[in-house]
């Protein structure tokens, strides 16, 4: 559980450094005693930043919204497992705030979705080039600002973004390759940009973005059900992470407290999204080194596990099986011992693919030492997920922050710290173990009852700040409720909006024919990225 003695600590030392905090009494955010709200003068947003970063918290995620005359931009950040959502507001007339990103170099890309999105703009950004916006819409439009329509001003044909400023290399022998944005595989678009000489990398840049959904847009004035099914969408193969996080801060905001067996039931529901995705993921790192038997067989094993998905909860990728106020699936007798079974054949067979694994020393040169990403690096970048905690780090919500049901367990946090893409298929191996024991626990723990507590409607302005440990790492929501049950605000931080810029970084000095399986090492969510 969190220790959040240290917030006290720190707001006197901002108080001595002339900082005034006002901590905003919240009751939906503080259920739990691990979110608080503090809001700040504009012009202290910088200053504020610097002592967080000397004390040790980590930047979260960031957001604005807009109120009448004004907007609120928020930054969350973390230490010790509790969460400080930091608020300050400015005037629409003149809508702009010192940047965080040249202390926190994980605010880069959210400043500039909020620059772009909004029309906010971060005095002292190095980097004000257009993020989100691309071609769709002309320099004065934002489209998450209130008066903008939700089907937008499309054009008939929408020009090409082709002028965008990529940073340019030069040098004898120095060349560029452009890769994407559309691929050869059914990936999503993402266009990479590579300067290197000979076959060595010296300079990578991404540009994402290029399917906007418009997420944030449409989610306003949904109900909470609606709601839901939206979240589970922001990127397919984190549907259970995303409506969890989201119906969580729902449930917080309307005050609701989900039934135990709801609870269990959502854990078991994300440890199976855990576990399908890394066996995936090690099968395609292998595939990408050309170990095609591996790749085989975690595809199998993976085919398996979602068979039983479709069987048990009624699809494969478990999506639409969270709800405010509970789930709508239960489990059988007859389905948690078939689940049992599951448990223990793929325990077996999967310790036998990793031995095949271990055993081969043309797989270990292609994966030790490459795509080294330092563990200085994973914590400026607030890298999450096996992608952070291959680098050292130690965070896990289940662990650090946790929440119904991981509360009633021990979660061992799997970690390594050579920081290369082997360290990061080791990790995922690890995940897989805790995952497996983590299920036993859940259905051991399984008792009768409700699956769905009744929900009330919140008043207008609750707010909540959902949390959870996805399977790629910590997924931040924030909701805000309107009127008469409809959303006001909705606010998705998927893990990959900070791993993909550790993947910028990660492959310097590793070969070009090394990006694909650096990649996929990472494998950061083209979708949960574009909103």
């Amino acid at each position: 559980m969190s220790d959040a003695n240290w917030t006290n600590e720190f707001l006197a030392l901002l108080d001595i450094a002339g900082i005034p905090v006002e901590p905003i009494h919240v009751p939906s955010l503080e259920q739990g005693g691990d979110k608080i709200l503090w809001q700040v003068d504009s012009e202290d947003w910088q200053q504020f930043s610097q002592y967080a970063k000397a004390q040790g918290l980590r930047w979260v995620a960031g957001w604005a919204e807009q109120v009448p005359g004004q907007f609120l931009v928020n930054a969350c950040f973390e230490k010790q497992g509790a969460y400080v959502l930091l608020r300050t507001i400015i005037s629409e007339h003149k809508p702009e705030l010192p940047t965080q990103t040249n202390v926190y170099p994980a605010a880069n890309r959210s400043e500039r979705h909020t620059q772009d999105m909004f029309g906010i703009h971060f005095v002292g950004h190095a980097d004000n080039r257009r993020w989100t916006r691309h071609q769709a819409w002309d320099r004065h439009s934002h489209p998450l600002r209130k008066d903008f329509p939700v089907q937008g001003v499309p054009e008939a044909v929408t020009p090409p973004d082709m002028d965008y400023p990529f940073i340019k290399a030069h040098g004898a022998g120095v060349y560029e390759i452009p890769v994407g944005p559309v691929h050869a595989g059914i990936i999503e678009p993402g266009h990479f940009r590579f300067q290197a000489v000979g076959e060595l990398i010296l300079n990578l840049e991404e540009r994402l973005g290029y399917v906007h959904k418009g997420i944030e847009k449409i989610a306003e004035g949904r109900p909470p059900e609606s709601l839901a099914r939206l979240a589970g969408r922001v990127s397919g193969d984190t549907t259970v992470g995303h409506a969890w996080a989201a119906c969580m801060a729902m449930e917080q905001a309307a005050d609701v407290t989900i039934p135990p067996r709801a609870a269990l039931l959502r854990g078991i529901f994300a440890e199976r999204e855990r576990i399908a995705n890394h066996m995936g993921d090690m099968g395609a790192i292998c595939n990408d080194v050309a170990f095609t038997f591996a790749q085989m067989q975690f595809t199998r094993l993976r085919e398996l596990w979602l068979r039983t998905h479709a069987k048990v909860f009624g699809h494969r990728l478990l999506m639409d099986l969270i709800i405010p106020g509970g789930v709508v699936c239960d489990l059988s007798h007859e389905a948690c011992t078939l689940i049992r079974q599951e448990l223990a054949v793929l325990r077996k067979e999967l310790s036998d693919v990793v031995n095949a694994v271990d055993l081969n020393s043309s797989l270990e040169d292609r994966l030790y030492t490459a795509g080294f990403l330092s563990q200085e690096l994973a914590e400026a970048f607030g890298a999450l997920g096996y992608v952070g905690r291959a680098s050292g780090q130690q965070f896990d919500v289940r662990h650090d922050a946790a929440y119904p049901p991981y509360d009633q367990v021990k979660v061992k946090v799997a970690t390594e710290n050579q920081g290369d893409i082997a360290s990061r298929f080791w990790v995922r191996h690890k995940e897989i173990n805790t995952s497996l024991k983590l299920i036993e626990h859940f259905l051991q723990q399984l008792e009768p009852g409700d699956i769905i507590s009744s929900w009330q409607t919140p008043e207008s302005g609750s707010e909540g700040l959902g949390i959870v440990e996805g399977w790629r790492g910590e997924i931040v929501t924030f909701v805000r409720f309107d009127k008469h049950n409809k959303i006001a605000r909705f606010y998705p931080r998927d893990p990959s909006s900070l791993n993909w810029p550790a993947l910028e970084k990660l492959v310097l000095n590793n070969i070009v024919p090394d990006f694909p399986v650096c990649n996929k090492s990472v494998n950061g969510s083209y979708s949960g990225n574009d909103l």
